[in-house]
């Protein structure tokens, strides 16, 4: 296998944190993600854009770098932050069927970055649900 090429990029801001996001919106990119990359600057990530909220399940199948992820609510609301092992394949079931975006990053960087559960996170375009769904 080999990584995806690179998604198109939305800038999101997570509280006054801000970085460069790749989005996965087609069901062949989620399904794949970061599947096969060999490295991810500080302050990038992958954005996973579902298109109704549900309790959604990530693990690392051919990932190979350490991820931390957010579950984020149709609002914008980071719900939980889980810390994710390269090439774990059990599955970390959100608790919430309300998420809708799963944002993974660096491992560390909410922590890092001073970003938890309860943080909004929009976009250069506006809320998350205005820039992918159209809804304010």
């Amino acid at each position: 296998g080999k990584p995806q090429p690179r998604l198109p990029t939305v800038k999101l801001w997570l509280g006054a944190q801000e970085m460069v996001t790749e989005q996965a919106i087609s069901r062949t990119q989620i399904e794949t993600g970061l599947m096969f990359r060999k490295e991810m600057a500080e302050h990038e990530g992958m954005l996973f854009v579902f298109p109704e909220p549900s309790r959604v399940a990530f693990w690392m199948r051919n990932t190979l770098l350490p991820l931390s992820c957010a579950y984020i609510d149709s609002g914008g609301v980071i719900l939980e932050i889980h810390d994710m092992k390269p090439l774990d394949e059990r599955s970390i079931e959100a608790s919430s069927d309300k998420v809708q975006y799963v944002l993974e990053t660096k491992q560390g960087w909410f922590e890092r970055n001073h970003v938890g559960v309860g943080t909004v996170v929009r976009t250069e375009r506006g809320s998350l649900s205005e820039t992918y769904f159209g809804k304010r």
